[in-house]
């Protein structure tokens, strides 16, 4: 039976290539084949169970299969599976009600959109007519997504396939503590220099600057991210110069860091940003993105304009249900607890480990980045190492970073305390494994 399973998956993976672009990145050099999920567990096609510690790229916030929101999209789906926006939908006005209560951000209007990508774009669409201007700053070794517009603001060289853009980006420094120019200087000294950076980046501008988009935990860069306090820094130059701030939560919304529901409260004394973007978790898996802004931002465009898939009426109906679940759940709270007691269990096992540089991130958000034992130098071939012992031993686990030598950990916000000890031993047994090779077979 065996055999016949693993045939079957190697006829599948030759028709992937066949039919998918090159560059279409798997996981694995056998690449698996997930065919359900419960809770925080996934199966593949040869019955394998994985204790999923990526969710489907953060995708998979609360659970796999969670009955409230499967419950939500079937009940939907017997109505009416698509209207478009051109007609009302009592979904989408109740969840765009909810988020922009939740968001922050005063008078605001939400538009919903299909993917986190799109809604980057079409903040960058609101805060360039807003500003008459195609120039926008963006954080090095950032991702904002996969289209043409986006990858034009995307700092991380690993994820840029071109230069051609049709936005003028001036990138400043901010978006990684742990290595760079300023690496070695307090964090109060690491926010006036970069400070200082945004304040020399502007001097060299060519007239005005529409924006400055940034993930307050930067997802694809492997989990990195500037101190608390930074961003706020950072907007008290925006503000002198009328410049927006757009807070990609893409990755960091929702509850997932634990001690804030977004992302951009690390920064509170500035207050919220004036546009903010979303997607992944709050779908749970369903394709839904958005964007909030206050009214005059986002009322600026003079064109009509509509989404035909945005905000259908299954997708919200499924985030209406999954929203209302993490809210009465506490999962926030959950992040905050199970995550600290990984984070801590994990840097107790880098400590011991020369191939560990740095254990970061916060909440359910962390990251591992791994170097050739006993210096600074990242070590893509290790994360690579890791990565598959570790579904080996049952444990799915992401990876990111410029280089792509950081672990990335986001499983979803329901994680209990024994499965937080249960991946975390996981990943140890792949961590020792994988330094055993690298350096001899020394421990």
């Amino acid at each position: 039976m065996a055999t016949v399973t693993e045939n079957l998956h190697a006829s599948l993976h030759a028709r992937h290539r066949a039919v998918m672009p090159d560059w279409l990145a798997t996981y694995y050099g056998e690449p698996i084949e997930i065919t359900h999920g419960e809770g925080r567990h996934v199966w593949d096609a040869e019955g394998n169970r994985y204790l999923d510690f990526f969710g489907g790229i953060l995708t998979t916030m609360t659970a796999h299969a969670l009955p409230e929101v499967t419950a939500a999209i079937t009940e939907q789906a017997g109505k009416i599976l698509h209207s478009s926006t051109l007609y009302l939908s009592r979904q989408a006005v109740e969840l765009a009600e909810r988020i922009a209560r939740l968001s922050g951000i005063p008078d605001a209007r939400v538009f919903f959109t299909t993917s986190g990508t799109e809604a980057n774009d079409t903040a960058l669409l609101l805060a360039t007519s807003h500003r008459s201007s195609n120039q926008v700053l963006a954080l090095r070794n950032s991702y904002h997504g996969r289209s043409f517009t986006s990858i034009g603001i995307t700092g991380n060289s690993a994820w840029s396939p071109t230069s051609l853009s049709p936005l003028q980006t001036l990138y400043v420094h901010g978006g990684v503590r742990s290595r760079g120019p300023y690496a070695q200087l307090n964090d109060a000294g690491f926010i006036a220099a970069c400070v200082a950076d945004l304040e020399d980046i502007l001097g060299q501008a060519n007239g005005r600057v529409a924006a400055l988009i940034a993930e307050p935990i930067q997802g694809v860069g492997g989990f990195t991210s500037g101190p608390d306090g930074l961003l706020a820094a950072f907007k008290e130059v925006l503000d002198r110069h009328g410049i927006l701030w757009i807070s990609d939560e893409v990755q960091t919304g929702w509850g997932r860091t634990g001690d804030h529901f977004w992302g951009w409260q690390a920064h509170s004394q500035a207050g919220p940003p004036d546009i903010l973007t979303f997607a992944k978790g709050v779908g749970n898996g369903m394709s839904m993105g958005g964007v909030v802004a206050r009214a005059e931002v986002m009322n600026c465009l003079t064109g009509n304009s509509i989404s035909t898939f945005g905000g259908s009426p299954v997708t919200t109906a499924g985030a209406l249900a999954n929203l209302t679940y993490l809210v009465d759940h506490d999962l926030q709270g959950n992040s905050r607890r199970v995550g600290g007691l990984l984070k801590s269990r994990l840097e107790a096992i880098g400590a011991g480990l020369p191939m560990v540089l740095e254990v970061r991130g916060r909440g359910l958000m962390l990251g591992v980045e791994l170097v050739e034992p006993g210096t600074d130098t990242p070590s893509p071939e290790a994360a690579g190492m890791v990565l598959e012992a570790a579904r080996e031993n049952g444990l799915l686990v992401g990876k990111g970073g410029r280089p792509g030598n950081s672990l990335r950990i986001a499983p979803p916000l329901t994680l209990s305390v024994a499965e937080a000890e249960e991946g975390a031993s996981a990943l140890e047994d792949a961590l020792r494994q994988t330094q055993a090779k690298l350096v001899g077979g020394r421990p």
